[in-house]
């Protein structure tokens, strides 16, 4: 087995883990900061190492638009390609295809689609987007499925479920025709979809996990479904999913919700939230959220967080990055998606160590309501 739990807590469903890949080990639970095109926004690979990112995400409709597939195939690689030498996972592009390309028509074949870019038509379908992730050498291979949107009809979510199973048999076919298992350890994640309803998640899982090995991907939640709903589904999945499959819960990012999610048994997280709210000014610490751009932090001279170690907050006070952002400097960015990505990376560490200690139950409800509130 390539996940492995080593430790779990008695009062909640969090457990500790790790992941072999290629390229290392990933201990979980974990948070994938989002390289949409390659680099993490501001960020070199010797910061993300700096940090402690144990992993990061590359888009692959993305990185098929743009830079393209002939650049990647020649330097042998999206990790050649942007100087990272850890663990990479690819998502298939569908979530993309879904929600910004201008859809032409979905088949049983693939879908076609016009590029948000350029305009151009492109015809992705379940083998190329194999093809595209084996190019990319991804360290996790994440099927091709149809993500449909909250609160569609039952009839909807059910051809989604069907499309989405005829699509990960043809990804694990492809894989296997190519070699993909044999020759490396790479992994390759189904996707459970289902909305919020229960009788289908468990439909979904059940026609999928013949083609899961070491992992499973819960998709199709934080699309604008209650969150509350969210949570009673990741709840109810534990009653489907065998606890040796590490769970990836696609797109959640909130670091309450990765906390409140971690007490529900998943293991993996991506979301843009630190970066993206970074390039918005939006700083993320134990005692809250701070909107540097208000007003009271023009004169402030303390470091964003007192207690921080990241190169931001020893190094800078809160009126000087406030005044970067005044004036539009990139520097700002870059102060601010440094300090929100160590911080994900110091709770995802936080996390772990409460898991081990068993007092994971006890932190998570005292730490929940001060880490989201706003400073």
């Amino acid at each position: 087995m390539s996940f492995l739990i080593l430790n779990k807590t008695k009062n909640s469903y969090a457990r500790i883990g790790q992941l072999s890949t290629n390229r290392g080990l990933i201990n979980t639970p974990a948070f994938m900061p989002i390289g949409t095109y390659g680099p993490v926004k501001t960020l070199s690979p010797k910061d993300l190492n700096d940090v402690g990112s144990q992993i990061i995400l590359g888009n692959t409709y993305h990185l098929y638009l743009r830079p393209g597939i002939e650049l990647i195939k020649k330097i042998k690689g999206l990790h050649n390609l942007i100087g990272w030498k850890k663990p990479i996972l690819t998502d298939s592009g569908g979530f993309q295809v879904f929600s910004l390309a201008k859809l032409n028509k979905i088949t049983n074949d693939g879908v076609f689609f016009t590029s948000n870019i350029d305009g151009k038509k492109h015809f992705l379908t379940p083998q190329l987007s194999m093809k595209i992730q084996k190019i990319l050498g991804s360290d996790i291979i994440m099927s091709f499925d149809q993500c449909p949107a909250a609160n569609i009809e039952t009839i909807e979510l059910n051809k989604a479920i069907k499309r989405t199973e005829l699509w990960t048999k043809k990804c694990h076919e492809y894989l296997s025709l190519n070699n993909v298992f044999k020759e490396s350890n790479t992994h390759f994640f189904p996707i459970i979809q289902g909305g919020t309803n229960e009788k289908l998640r468990e439909i979904s899982f059940n026609s999928i996990q013949k083609y899961t090995k070491d992992g499973i991907a819960i998709g199709g939640l934080a699309v604008g479904e209650d969150k509350n709903a969210m949570f009673d589904i990741i709840s109810y999945l534990n009653t489907i999913i065998p606890n040796s499959k590490l769970r990836y819960l696609m797109g959640v990012g909130k670091p309450e919700d990765i906390i409140e999610a971690v007490s529900l048994g998943v293991d993996l997280f991506d979301c843009v939230i630190p970066t993206r709210n970074a390039r918005n000014g939006q700083f993320f610490t134990w005692f809250g959220k701070i909107n540097i751009i208000n007003s009271k932090y023009k004169d402030d001279l303390k470091p964003i967080s007192e207690n921080c170690k990241c190169y931001t907050c020893v190094t800078f006070t809160r009126a000087y990055i406030r005044h970067l952002f005044k004036i539009n400097d990139t520097l700002g960015l870059r102060l601010a998606t440094l300090h929100n990505v160590y911080f994900y990376m110091e709770l995802m560490k936080e996390i772990r160590m409460q898991i081990s200690k068993d007092s994971f139950f006890e932190w998570s409800n005292k730490i929940k309501d001060l880490i989201s509130s706003k400073v």
